[in-house]
C-alpha cells in the first residue's frame, strides 16, 4: 500500500497546489488555461515525438491490449447515453454528450504522469501506442453520434469532414505522425535538438498537473451531479474493468503488460468531453461535472486499481 501510495499522493498533491494556488489568488486564473495550452500543444507534442521516435514498434503496438482499451470506452459511451436517456430522460443530443463524458480518458494530464510514476519509462510506449489512436476514433464517433440523433444535424459527410479537421489540427497527433516518421527512416536528432525536446518533454507532468488543478476552479457542482456521478463511475470502474476482463481472462494478454492498459482507462475524464458539449452546446453542465467528480473521485478509484493490479 505504501508503495501505491508513493506513486498517487505526488500526482494528485500536485494538482491541489494548483487548485489552492488558482482558488487563492496565488496564481492568476487567467494563466491556468495558457499553461494548459502550452501542455497541450507544445510540450506534449515533443514528449510524442520522442517517444515514437525512440519506440521499437515490434513490440509498441499490442492490439490485445489496444483493442480491449477501446471497447471499454466505447461501451462507456454506449451504456452512459443510454443510463442519460433512460433514466434521466435526456433527449438524444444531451445523451450522446453524456456518453462521450463518460468515455473520453484524461490520457495526457493525468495518464502519462500516473502511469509512468506506476510502471516507469517502459510502460509509456505502450500508453502512447494507445493515446495514437484516441483522439481520432473516440472524437469522430462521438460527433458522428451526435449528428445521427439531432435534428437539422449535419450531412454526414460534413461531420466527417468537420471530425477529420479537428483531428488534423490537434497537435498531439502531429508529434506521433513525426516521431514515427522519424523511427521507420531511421534518423537521429542532433544533440541540440534532441535536448531541445528532452527539456520539453520534461515539462509536461508538473506543468500539467498543476494547470488541471488550477482549471478545477471553473468547474462548479450543479443540480445534474446525480447524473454526472453516474458518468464518472462508468469511466472510473466499468470502462477499466471491461479492458481488464477482454485483456486478462479472455486473451489471456501477461499481467505486466495488460495493467499498463488498464490503468490508463482507469483515468477521469478528459477535458475534451467539456469541449465536445460546448461544441454541440448540449450536456455542458453534466460533461462539467462529471469532469469535476471523476477527477476528485479518481484518487480513490485509481488508489483502488494500483491495488487489484498489484502495482
Amino acid at each position: 500500500m505504501l508503495a501505491i501510495l508513493n506513486v498517487v499522493l505526488p500526482v494528485f498533491a500536485l494538482m491541489a497546489l494548483g487548485y489552492t494556488a488558482v482558488r487563492f489568488k496565488l496564481f492568476p486564473a487567467d494563466g491556468v488555461k495558457g499553461l494548459v495550452q502550452f501542455v497541450n500543444n507544445f510540450a506534449t507534442p515533443c514528449l510524442l515525438f520522442k517517444a515514437m521516435a525512440t519506440s521499437d514498434f515490434s513490440s509498441a503496438f499490442n492490439w490485445s491490449v489496444i483493442v480491449p482499451f477501446y471497447v471499454g470506452a466505447l461501451a462507456a459511451f454506449g451504456i452512459g447515453a443510454l443510463v442519460a436517456r433512460r433514466f434521466f430522460a435526456n433527449p438524444g443530443p444531451d445523451a450522446v454528450s453524456s456518453g462521450f463524458a463518460a468515455m473520453f480518458t484524461n490520457t495526457v494530464l493525468i495518464g502519462i504522469p500516473i502511469v509512468e510514476r506506476a510502471y516507469g519509462q517502459t510502460a509509456l510506449t505502450t500508453a502512447f501506442s494507445i493515446i495514437a489512436f484516441h483522439a481520432s476514433v473516440l472524437i469522430t464517433v462521438g460527433m458522428v453520434s451526435m449528428e445521427l440523433v439531432r435534428r437539422g444535424g449535419a450531412s454526414m459527410r460534413k461531420t466527417l469532414a468537420t471530425a477529420g479537421l479537428r483531428i488534423l489540427s490537434n497537435p498531439l497527433l502531429w508529434g506521433i505522425t513525426l516521431g514515427a516518421l522519424v523511427n521507420v527512416a531511421g534518423i537521429t536528432l542532433i544533440e541540440p535538438a534532441e535536448a531541445f525536446v528532452t527539456f520539453m518533454a520534461a515539462a509536461v507532468t508538473p506543468a500539467a498537473l498543476f494547470g488541471l488543478g488550477g482549471a478545477l476552479n471553473a468547474y462548479k457542482l450543479s443540480e445534474s451531479w446525480r447524473q454526472s456521478l453516474s458518468m464518472a463511475l462508468l469511466k472510473l470502474v466499468l470502462q477499466p474493468l471491461i479492458a481488464w476482463v477482454l485483456m486478462v481472462p479472455i486473451l489471456n494478454v501477461p499481467h505486466d503488460l495488460a495493467r499498463y492498459g488498464v490503468l490508463l482507462a482507469a483515468m477521469p475524464s478528459g477535458i475534451n468531453a467539456y469541449v465536445f458539449a460546448t461544441y454541440y452546446d448540449r450536456g455542458v453542465s453534466v460533461a462539467t461535472n462529471t469532469l469535476l467528480i471523476s477527477t476528485v473521485l479518481a484518487v480513490f478509484t485509481v488508489t483502488g486499481w494500483l491495488y487489484i493490479l498489484g502495482l
